[in-house]
């Protein structure tokens, strides 16, 4: 079954894409720019420690 959502996205990135004619440099350079325009509207997580486990010690 296909996801008409998913298909949309794929859609506008291909559009997008060509814009460029697939350089991906230019992609990303563009992709900055309009992250960059949004200002505080996006979020930036810290990262997330991840939490060592406890192994049982190995008799010797």
């Amino acid at each position: 079954m296909k996801d008409p959502y998913v298909a949309e996205v794929r859609k506008h990135r291909m559009e997008h894409t060509k814009q460029f004619n697939s350089d991906l440099h230019l992609i990303c350079e563009d992709l900055r720019r309009f992250e960059s325009s949004l200002g505080d509207r996006v979020v930036t997580l810290e990262p997330r420690r991840i939490q060592p486990t406890k192994r049982p010690r190995e008799s010797q």
